[in-house]
């Protein structure tokens, strides 16, 4: 079955007894009263009356509960930066924020330009920016119908606001233990900001590739990094993987000697598709929660990664863009992209916490394939390239 990926409609619902699915308190309702009466609530005392406006002042001064579906406001001239000091959110690092924010912006334009070049159509990214006026906003630069590419988008998103801890959980390795200082059942005031892409060719022989880096701060002080490159073929070939792989090695390795196998095996637990019992692709590196040493080591890590993406990526699109496929390898590439929609919207960090925050779904959403397949009960036969692998996505191999 093939389906147009533009008409799913994912829908996304969690309950509980204290909020509804947008993280909004339930209409309060008059307690029901046998025999017809019930008693008319007592006059406050002055001292009542204090603490009520006492605590009315902390929820003006608090961060918006749920950034809402429709809270996104389209602008046409795009703001210098999303990140102004004294915004609402919490009290945190700015001059990290606005440094963070900077050099995504510069990436965001590298690679764009990049990959326009590479696909040579002459047909461009597509701009989009928003904001929100509690702070924050996005921008999106996605491309489509291009000679290489079928879909690539890169996306900018600087947040502020609050987020229920199942949300945090699901944006962390380490979960709610970001949420320093805060009770049960409370929300967490965050701040974030990132970068993020999917490419998606056309050609069955070049690889989709992913990437995201992000900076997250939770009220109090708390802060970390996150993010990784990673490589979705349908086919495997050793001399890329090992070109894609060894960039990051020698990434990896001008910072830290630990990092690449580290980030590496991270990244084969990360991307499975657990009722699978595969992963998504051939991996990469991947990292979160990492602030365990001075921010601006960090941030230098994360930029060069980031940077290093077009030479990863690059010269593998170059070399594949021009092989002859055949129908049914194009099959096998629809089928691998089905397989790539079921971990985004199930398992994927990323996107579970921009559901879970009200995110922009069109900027959510963009890492989908406009097209994509599932065959019913279809396995593909060993020794061929197609068996060969979903053995290297049961059994993560090593690379470089």
């Amino acid at each position: 079955m093939k389906i147009e990926l533009a008409a799913l409609y994912c829908v996304f619902a969690c309950s509980s007894n204290v909020v509804d699915a947008f993280g909004v308190a339930p209409t309060t309702r008059l307690p029901m009263v046998r025999g017809g009466s019930s008693s008319l609530p007592m006059a406050k005392t002055s001292t009542e009356e204090k603490k009520d406006a006492k605590e009315e002042e902390k929820k003006k001064e608090a961060p918006p509960t749920n950034l809402g579906w429709n809270s996104h406001k389209a602008v046409e001239q795009i703001p210098d930066s999303l990140v102004r000091d004294g915004e609402s959110g919490p009290e945190g690092n700015y001059p990290m924020r606005a440094k963070f924010e900077k050099m995504c912006r510069e990436a965001q334009i590298k690679i764009t330009k990049a990959i326009e070049e590479i696909d040579g159509s002459g047909v461009t990214f597509q701009e989009d920016c928003w904001v929100r006026e509690n702070g924050g906003g996005g921008l999106s630069r996605v491309m489509s119908g291009g000679k290489v590419f079928e879909k690539a988008g890169v996306n900018l998103s600087v947040v502020y606001g609050s987020m229920p801890q199942e949300a945090l959980a699901a944006a962390t390795e380490r979960g709610i233990d970001r949420g320093k200082g805060v009770k049960p059942g409370e929300r967490v005031p965050f701040f974030a900001c990132g970068l993020s892409s999917v490419m998606h060719p056309k050609n069955p022989m070049c690889p989709t590739m992913h990437f995201n880096y992000r900076y997250f701060e939770t009220d109090g002080g708390v802060w970390w990094f996150g993010g990784g490159t990673d490589i979705t073929p349908s086919y495997v070939d050793e001399d890329d993987m090992k070109h894609f792989h060894g960039t990051y090695k020698e990434v990896c390795d001008k910072h830290d000697p630990e990092f690449y196998d580290n980030f590496k095996s991270w990244a084969d637990r990360y991307f499975v598709i657990q009722h699978r019992n595969e992963t998504r692709g051939l991996g990469g590196i991947f990292f979160d929660d990492l602030n365990d040493r001075d921010p601006d080591t960090i941030f230098e890590f994360s930029k060069e990664s980031l940077y290093s993406v077009v030479d990863a990526y690059g010269p593998i699109i170059n070399k594949h863009k021009d092989d002859a496929f055949t129908d049914e390898q194009k099959q096998w590439q629809l089928v691998r992209r089905g397989r790539y929609v079921e971990f985004n919207l199930v398992y994927d960090r990323g996107t579970v916490f921009g559901l879970k925050t009200g995110g922009r779904i069109e900027s959510i959403l963009m890492s989908l394939p406009e097209q994509a397949s599932w065959l019913y009960d279809f396995h593909p036969e060993e020794g061929t390239p197609e068996g060969d692998l979903i053995d290297a996505c049961k059994f993560p191999r090593t690379w470089v």
